[in-house]
């Protein structure tokens, strides 16, 4: 039998907040007992179980049971793509970190009761707490012990289990056995704190710290000019940020406003993560943050699997491309209505017969945007953007294949898809917004025109990133400003949810 916590029933809610306080309670004692358990263990005594007895406290979950399809705010059902079931039945999940989800979790509750009239049961769930996902950042308590105590680990505590994280339910292929409940969130418990734990590697930032939009590049120029900005705005005192986070979780304020306890924390790393993390911060969550992710599609992939678990409101890639028609220019901008998947990385998780639609809410954000921002309407502002489909590639030296005597080339491919411009992750960050229901977009600028003998030269590309980044990067700011003012609630779309979808967000 496992040392497990002190048992607390479990309870059935009709207040929002009472069920997000019952499983804030649940996980705040499995915590306590792994992390009391971890120390002692360290230390070299025997945790206060018998000799070989394994320690363990596992995850909170609600539950909902509704035995109608009928739901009570039908006039909300037009608009809203989440929190309601898909039919009659047993629907739940499990949860983690509810002081991060915390604003996250009540409103997924609140839709729920409001939706179904249902009670939320809360309890403690069978999944156990992997004990690495029960310390915090700064907490290593582990790194006091030998390696022989490390290896006995395995043999007290539960280690992270890969058979209950995978995205079975996201990519539509979980089928549940015999009498279990069915999902209620795309992301189990384990998932989350997988998730949570890579962004803070990946990012050097922790999870925190993300804000509900976020931008993606894959150029470190526009991560200097958004470091120059996010300092510019913490030292106006009338700006909507309160802070501006760098990697190492190294905080600046808006000027007139105190710092935080935790503020003192960051340190400046020796040299940058993988896929640095920058936030402009506003004190509803609904900022900016901008992660350089590089270049490939590997990468791309990479980091929207992890930043999916935080469900954020959009994403939108920024970043250069290549031009595939004659008439357009250098720094001209692709607005991408359509996607080549060339990328591959995710052809096991999303076939390449499901279509990755463009989303209007984000479309037409991105068109004013470019609008307010370059002050060109009609025909001039048609002259600088193109609307097309954009091909992304794995092979970054695509222009090299064999052109003669082969029955497919990717230029032919280009030219039949009707393609206008060409990068390495646009297609792949696009295919993962979908996949995870997180709403995407793409805005592109013209750096090169292989096809057209128009390469990266020195001089041509420092004439190019001069004229053009701080514009492409405002641009994406303006268009998360349109965004965050029409609404979430006409952010959210339903051509991102199937007609057997899960109720949370």
């Amino acid at each position: 039998m496992p040392h497990l916590p002190h048992f607390i029933a479990p309870s059935r809610h009709t207040d929002p907040h009472a069920a997000l306080a019952q499983v804030q309670r649940i996980y705040a004692a499995s915590l306590a007992h792994l992390r009391d358990a971890m120390q002692r263990f360290v230390a070299g005594d025997a945790n206060g179980q018998t000799p070989g007895q394994k320690v363990r406290a596992c995850y909170p979950f609600v539950r909902v049971h509704t035995d109608t399809t009928a739901l009570l705010a039908t006039s909300d059902l037009a608009r809203l793509s989440y929190g309601f079931v898909a039919g009659p039945g047993r629907y739940e999940t499990t949860l983690t970190r509810p002081d991060l989800f915390a604003h996250y979790y009540l409103e997924q509750f609140q839709l729920l009761v409001q939706n179904h009239g249902v009670e939320l049961e809360v309890g403690t769930s069978a999944q156990p707490i992997p004990v690495h996902f029960a310390f915090s950042e700064h907490d290593h308590v582990e790194g006091e012990m030998d390696a022989p105590r490390r290896a006995l680990m395995r043999d007290v505590f539960d280690l992270p289990d890969l058979t209950a994280m995978d995205d079975g339910i996201a990519n539509g292929t979980f089928e549940p056995r015999a009498g279990e409940a069915l999902p209620l969130s795309l992301f189990t418990a384990p998932r989350v704190d997988y998730s949570l734990h890579r962004l803070r590697h990946y990012t050097g930032t922790v999870p925190e710290w993300f804000q509900n939009f976020v931008l993606f590049t894959n150029y470190q120029f526009y991560i200097d000019e958004f470091v120059r900005l996010g300092r510019e705005a913490m030292a106006d005192p009338n700006s909507e940020y309160i802070a501006f986070v760098e990697p190492g979780n190294v905080v600046t304020r808006r000027t007139g406003l105190p710092a935080a306890a935790a503020d003192a924390r960051g340190v400046a790393p020796p040299r940058l993560p993988q896929m640095p993390g920058y936030h402009l911060v506003r004190a509803d969550r609904s900022g900016i943050s901008m992660v350089n992710i590089g270049v490939g599609p590997a990468n791309a992939k990479n980091i929207t699997d992890h930043i999916a678990v935080l469900r954020p409101h959009a994403w939108i890639m920024l970043g250069h491309c290549a031009g595939l028609r004659t008439t357009q220019q250098l720094g001209d901008y692709v607005l991408a209505h359509g996607y080549v998947r060339e990328d591959h990385v995710l052809d096991e998780e999303l076939p390449l017969w499901v279509p990755i639609p463009a989303l209007a809410e984000i479309q037409v954000a991105l068109e004013a945007a470019v609008a307010d921002i370059t002050q060109l309407q009609g025909a001039a502002l048609k002259s600088i953007m193109r609307t097309g489909t954009v091909a992304s590639t794995d092979n970054r030296n695509w222009e090299l294949l064999p052109m003669a005597n082969v029955r497919s080339t990717p230029q032919r491919r280009f030219s039949q898809s009707r393609a206008v411009a060409l990068d390495m992750e646009s297609a792949t960050i696009a295919a993962n917004g979908f996949r995870f229901r997180v709403p995407y977009g793409t805005l592109l600028c013209v750096s090169d025109k292989p096809l057209h003998g128009e390469i990266k030269l020195p001089g041509m590309a420092n004439h190019f990133y001069r004229e053009r980044v701080d514009q492409h990067l405002r641009i994406g700011m303006r268009a998360v400003e349109l965004l965050r003012r029409q609404g979430i609630e006409q952010l959210h779309s339903r051509k991102l949810r199937s007609f057997a979808e899960v109720a949370f967000q």
